[in-house]
């Protein structure tokens, strides 16, 4: 069930959102693992860039294994934002260059950026046809369904969007005012799809492959976004892949694999990153890995408090032993 982003293939229906401290170097390979079709990075500030930041640089490098990879930009300045999408252009070999119109805190949407844009369509459009201009990269951008539920507007500004030059569309079927609460509006995604002449991803609510079928089925959408449903859960990927392929997936993670992904999940930042940035992220994506399973809250604590990659392996280890 591929489709194509101007001349870039996607091999499947499932496409993994950007996340702050999650899409990064080392969740990009495990995902990938199990069939993420295309991988949005964390959210990349232009100005960060620009000023030549050295983490917001590492957040740009892109191995050939991730890809497909969106590299996901952010700002509300026309001059900087093109500078920025230019300098991705030149100095990374992401795939597609996408913009950031639907996030929704309060520190991105203060300076104009993110779900904000949305209040200013002009501005939006005028950055979208500035960097279409300027770069050889697709351009996409990622929106919600509107400011507030007094202010839907992404038909209207999809369309505004595929007329300034972006190539794909990615839409989250809620307002910035709903942050993550309430239900996705699926018909909003729905009607963004019949609107527009270009691919549209659904995101939104997809924690399950029966999710994700629902969602594909009622909308038409060329693809579906996961988001917070993978956080310690890669398997959903392959699930999702596999029942929308053949209508079956494996339900049964054993607590083998489970393990086996923590640690080279582990493996991979240190590799990356090295022991001190793996042991403070691995804190949070530890405990993500172990949600659900037996007396899980007492070894997340110990994880939290771990200081060495030692420290996490023994707490691990033991962990898992205990299990049958």
């Amino acid at each position: 069930m591929p489709f194509k982003i101007e001349n870039i293939q996607i091999n499947n229906k499932c496409v993994v959102a950007p996340m702050a401290g999650v899409t990064n170097l080392a969740y990009r390979l495990i995902l990938k693992d199990f069939g993420a079709a295309l991988i949005y990075t964390e959210m990349i500030s232009d100005k960060g860039l620009l000023y030549k930041n050295k983490n917001t640089l590492d957040m740009i490098k892109i191995l050939d294994e991730n890809r497909p990879i969106a590299l996901q930009l952010f700002g509300s300045e026309v001059k900087s934002m093109v500078e920025a999408a230019k300098y991705i252009d030149k100095y990374s070999n992401a795939d597609i260059i996408d913009i950031n119109m639907g996030c929704p805190v309060t520190k991105v949407v203060k300076s104009g950026a993110g779900s904000a844009l949305m209040k200013t369509p002009k501005l939006a459009f005028k950055i979208v046809k500035e960097i279409a201009k300027n770069v050889s990269k697709p351009v996409s951008v990622k929106i919600r369904s509107g400011w507030d539920h007094n202010n839907i507007n992404a038909v209207s500004f999809a369309k505004g969007l595929e007329n300034s030059g972006a190539s794909l569309i990615a839409v989250h079927g809620r307002t910035r005012s709903d942050m993550y609460s309430g239900i996705v509006n699926l018909d909003i995604i729905k009607q963004v799809k019949e609107a527009v002449n270009i691919p549209v991803i659904g995101n939104g609510d997809i924690k399950s492959p029966e999710d994700a079928k629902k969602m594909l089925d009622y909308t038409n959408v060329d693809a579906i976004m996961i988001g917070r449903g993978i956080l310690g859960n890669p398997w959903l990927v392959k699930q999702i892949v596999d029942y929308l392929e053949k209508g079956e997936y494996e339900k049964d993670i054993s607590y083998f694999e489970r393990k086996a992904y923590l640690e080279k999940h582990l493996n991979h930042l240190i590799k990356l990153k090295g022991e001190k940035i793996a042991v403070l992220e691995m804190r949070s994506h530890g405990a993500w890995y172990l949600k659900g399973l037996p007396g899980a809250s007492k070894i997340k604590n110990l994880i939290v408090n771990c200081n060495t990659v030692e420290e996490i392996k023994a707490v691990i280890n033991n962990y898992f032993k205990t299990l049958k």
